[in-house]
């Protein structure tokens, strides 16, 4: 009856997972008609369109005219970083430093389309080049934003324009400013800052030095050229995001791609576009009213183009007066801790909903955050992994106590059980009638052995998705050959640990730490009372190997987690069925 049980809860935690899955994909198509739904209350069709759309920004070629611009001679012979080199150096730019990115912006169509991250790296080798963000057009997947103004009336700015500038570094101390005045007199600037983090702030100021009225409307873009490589796992949200009226919105590729345009309406909130660790976000004036967009389109050459944008208010701007706009742009890692101080400290409407906390964001967060402040006092998140799971074993303390003070008294009654079980063996009724009486005789619950195993469920899920999700746990090492938490265990013996250089399928490759986690999952068996079906019983045997092969793909950190809380369980067993005079392992037939 224990072991049925347990049968139970593992049955019951494979259906939240099957379910939880189930109802991620369900939620989503409505969530997508629900914003197609809204189109018709953001009327952006009928404001002046944004210049420079994917068919006419330069660097991609013209439905209309099949021109281009021209692209380096002899660029398909060069490296990489040569060919970014050439292709930052056909337009003047201006350098970004800082301690945290580096790159530049292009003064043609004032685009932030060169952004390197430099406390990160695309592997853990020490040879490993940083993540790069941001790339300008003429590279193999061109991703920027900028910063304009669309007009029915007067000449604006496009993709085209070469800008004036002061500065010829933008660096967290010295803004930059560039500016250009068309042919009536009306001048456009924009003020560039970054702070020592991720955030640019541009504001966007119109001077009307001429005799006309001129009527502008701000706008915000990334556009993105190509689909990225995903996890593409139901847990993680990889695409395009924003927050619209307090609420968050996720569009995958796949659905922007089938819908190409959701148009909607929103005061305050941002726009943007996220992979599993990194995030582009446009983040317009809180108190505004904008139009917003998510946009997918086809180049000439079948490259999916993705873009997102917003579009503030009409600016009206007599002769002599002048308007201005502020806006922000994040382009980094998504720390949760500064994702956090940014909304809080700029009051952006759930900025922190830019991680993909999970449906148990309340256990999520507290999890995680407890897992920063103790990495700051141990210095090593494996073992605050290891002390959050001591402190999780305390709360579940009582209810643990409980239930294995129930099994060890299943345990004791286990011969009894046998015995009546070969007296009554063709008579099920009698048989179950005369366990259930000895039950209720020895007080004994056989349900309560799955009390602790249930609310640890829960526990588990946010635990998995906090490894999964949070750049903290990316990259971080534990001890031995534990190099990323966040990565499956490398060693196996099917390539001798390491000392044969060859990689073996997934399906048999399986890690150090799983197989711990394998033999303490055996043991905890070995101290439950077992299931008078021998076929049971079996299948009960085949369980840890069977989540040692299902585990054995999971990031470390989880792995260690799981085998380090059925280690204390163990123990905690021990001890309680040692007290309770139960006999540890499994009883003969008398």
């Amino acid at each position: 009856m224990e072991q049925k049980n347990l049968l139970l809860a593992i049955i019951l935690s494979a259906i939240i997972m099957v379910g939880f899955q189930w109802y991620s994909a369900s939620q989503r198509p409505e969530q997508s008609q629900q914003n197609t739904a809204n189109n018709k209350t953001a009327p952006i069709s009928s404001m002046p369109s944004l210049p420079g759309t994917p068919e006419t920004i330069p660097g991609l070629p013209s439905k209309s005219t099949g021109s281009s611009i021209p692209v380096p001679g002899g660029i398909s012979e060069l490296k990489p970083v040569e060919v970014l080199k050439n292709i930052k150096a056909k337009s003047p730019r201006i350098n970004i430093r800082s301690d945290r990115v580096r790159g530049s912006i292009s003064l043609v169509g004032a685009k932030i389309d060169d952004l390197v991250l430099n406390n990160y790296k695309e592997t853990i080798e020490t040879d490993s080049k940083n993540i790069t963000l941001l790339l300008p057009f003429g590279s193999s997947n061109p991703y920027f934003a900028d910063f304009g103004w669309v007009s029915a009336n007067t000449e604006v700015p496009d993709t085209k324009t070469k800008w004036n500038t002061s500065n010829a570094v933008l660096s967290p101390e010295t803004p930059v400013t560039l500016w250009w005045q068309n042919s009536d007199g009306v001048k456009f600037i924009q003020e560039i800052s970054l702070d020592p983090n991720f955030m640019f702030t541009v504001k966007q100021r119109v001077e009307n030095t001429g005799s006309k009225t001129a009527t502008v409307f701000p706008f915000g873009r990334i556009q993105r050229n190509g689909t990225p490589e995903i996890t593409d796992f139901y847990i993680l949200h990889e695409g395009m995001l924003g927050i619209f009226d307090g609420v968050l919105t996720e569009i995958d590729y796949d659905d922007i791609q089938e819908t190409k345009k959701i148009e909607n309406k929103s005061k305050g909130g941002w726009i943007g576009i996220t992979d599993k660790y990194w995030l582009t976000a446009l983040i317009p004036d809180q108190v505004s009213t904008v139009d917003t967009r998510f946009k997918s389109d086809l180049s000439q050459n079948r490259a999916d183009i993705y873009q997102v944008d917003f579009r503030g208010e009409a600016q009206i701007i007599s002769a002599g007066t002048s308007s201005q706009t502020s806006s922000r742009f994040f382009a980094g890692a998504k720390e949760a801790q500064l994702i956090v101080d940014y909304r809080d400290e700029l009051n952006i409407t759930r900025f922190d909903l830019a991680i993909d906390w999970g449906w148990f964001e309340f256990l999520t967060k507290p999890i995680f955050f407890a897992l920063v402040y103790f990495t700051e006092y141990l210095g090593n998140m494996g073992l605050s992994i290891l002390l959050l799971t001591v402190l999780i074993k305390l709360a579940f303390f009582p209810l643990a106590n409980k239930s294995y003070r129930a099994m060890g008294k299943m345990k004791i009654l286990q011969p009894e059980m046998m015995k009546i079980r070969d007296r009554f063996k063709d008579d099920k009724a009698r048989m179950n009638q005369e366990v259930m009486q000895l039950y209720k005789r020895e007080k004994a619950n056989p349900a309560a052995g799955c009390l602790p195993i249930l609310p640890q469920i829960p526990v588990f899920f946010a635990l998995y998705k906090v490894v999964f999700v949070t750049i903290e746990l990316r990259h971080a090492p534990f001890y031995g050959w534990i190099h990323d938490l966040s990565a499956a265990d490398p060693l196996t013996p099917f390539n001798f640990f390491g000392l044969i250089d060859w990689s073996p399928p997934e399906i048999i490759a399986i890690g150090i730490w799983p197989i711990i986690m394998g033999l303490t999952m055996y043991a905890q068996q070995k101290l439950n009372p077992p299931p008078p079906d021998p076929m049971q019983a079996k299948i009960f045997m085949f369980l840890p190997i069977m989540f040692t092969f299902m585990l054995a793909r999971f990031p470390a950190g989880l792995v260690i987690y799981w085998a380090w809380n059925n280690l204390l369980s163990v123990l905690q067993q021990y001890v309680i069925m040692r007290q309770a005079g139960a006999q540890i392992g499994n009883p003969k037939k008398s």
